[in-house]
C-alpha cells in the first residue's frame, strides 16, 4: 500500500516509525510459528539488500558533493548508513549533529563541546547555564543526545561532564543528567513537525496545538522559541501574553508578559522569570529533515 499522499512526499512521521512497524509485523508473523517469522525476517532481509544495492549504484553515479547533499538528508543518511554507504565517518556526523543543536543551547545561554570519538563513545562537554534550566534533562535528551543517536546509530554511549571552569561552581552536574532521564524509565519525548510556526512573524505570539499539548512560540528577530502554554506564576494559560524590550536593553530583548498576573519572563533566555521566582518551560524548537519540528516531552498535555 502506498502511504504517500496525492503530492507524491512520504509524510515525515510516518517514516520515522517505519522501524517500529516493521518490527511489530514481525512479531506478529511468530503467531505462525518458528519457521513463519523466520522467512518475515528473511524476506526483509532480501527486500532490504535489493534496495542497498540499488543505493550504492545511485552513490557511485553521482558525485561526491551530490552524495553530500543526500547524505544532509536524514531518511537518505539513515539508509546509507544502513547500508554502510555514508561518505562521513563518525566523528564529522557527531559534530554535524551538534552544530544542528547549538543555536537552541544557545538559547539556554549554554553550549556544547565534542571532546572526542572512541570505542563507540561520544564524550562532550556542555557549558553555560542551560545546565541549570528546570528542562535540562529534557534539553539534553531530546535536543543533544537525539541528534547525536540519530546521525550516527552506531554509537553505543554518551558521557557528558562540565566544563573545567564551572566543574566547582556547585550547579546540577552535568553527567548525572542523560542518568536521570534514563533511571526514570522513560523516553524524553518525541519530536513533532510543526511548520506552522513559521508563519508567525518578528515581535509576534501565537499559541499551537502541537500532539495535543498547547505551546506558546514567539519569534525574536529571526530566532523561534516555544513554551508550554503555562504561567508557573499564577498557573493559567499564557494565552493573550505579548513581547515586550526592557528599557535600556539591547536590541533583541524580549519578555513574554502572562496576562493574567503579569509576571515577566525572558523569552529568549530559556524563559526565565525577570521580576521573581519561577521558569517558563521551553520546547526545543529545531529543522530536521527540511522540516520545522518541536521536541514533545512524554506525559505532558495541554
Amino acid at each position: 500500500m502506498d502511504n504517500r499522499p496525492e503530492d507524491g512526499r512520504f509524510d515525515e512521521n510516518h517514516w520515522r516509525a517505519a522501524g517500529e512497524r516493521i518490527e511489530t509485523l514481525l512479531d506478529a508473523s511468530s503467531a505462525g510459528g518458528a519457521v513463519a517469522r523466520e522467512r518475515a525476517e528473511q524476506l526483509v532481509r532480501e527486500v532490504a539488500d535489493l534496495y542497498g544495492a540499488a543505493l550504492d549504484r545511485v552513490v557511485r553515479m553521482v558525485d561526491a558533493r551530490t552524495v553530500d547533499r543526500l547524505a544532509a538528508d536524514d531518511l537518505v543518511a539513515s539508509l546509507l548508513l544502513v547500508h554502510g554507504l555514508h561518505p562521513h565517518d563518525v566523528h564529522r556526523r557527531v559534530q554535524t549533529a551538534l552544530d544542528s543543536v547549538r543555536p537552541y543551547l544557545g538559547s539556554h545561554g549554554g553550549d556544547v563541546t565534542l571532546l572526542g570519538v572512541a570505542k563507540g563513545m561520544v564524550r562532550l562537554e556542555l557549558s553555560g547555564s542551560c545546565r541549570t534550566c528546570p528542562s535540562s534533562s529534557v534539553t539534553l535528551e531530546l535536543a543533544v543526545e537525539d541528534a547525536v543517536r540519530a546521525a550516527a546509530p552506531e554509537i553505543e554511549s554518551i558521557e557528558v561532564v562540565a566544563a573545567k571552569s564551572e566543574s566547582a561552581s556547585g550547579l546540577i552536574a552535568a553527567d548525572s543528567l542523560f542518568s536521570r532521564v534514563h533511571a526514570e524509565g522513560r523516553s524524553a519525548g518525541s519530536w513533532i513537525a510543526a511548520p506552522e510556526l513559521a508563519q508567525l512573524q518578528p515581535g509576534e505570539v501565537g499559541g499551537f496545538a502541537v500532539a495535543g499539548m498547547t505551546i506558546l512560540a514567539c519569534r525574536v528577530g529571526e530566532e523561534l522559541f516555544a513554551y508550554r502554554d503555562h504561567c508557573p506564576a499564577c498557573d493559567r494559560s499564557l494565552a493573550g501574553a505579548v513581547l515586550h524590550r526592557r528599557a535600556g536593553f539591547p536590541v533583541g530583548d524580549a519578555v513574554l508578559r502572562c496576562p493574567s498576573c503579569r509576571a515577566h519572563f525572558d523569552a529568549v533566555h530559556a524563559g526565565a522569570r525577570v521580576d521573581g521566582d519561577g521558569h517558563l518551560e521551553p520546547l526545543p524548537v529545531l529543522v530536521r529533515a527540511g522540516e520545522l519540528s518541536v521536541a514533545v516531552p512524554v506525559g505532558v498535555s495541554g
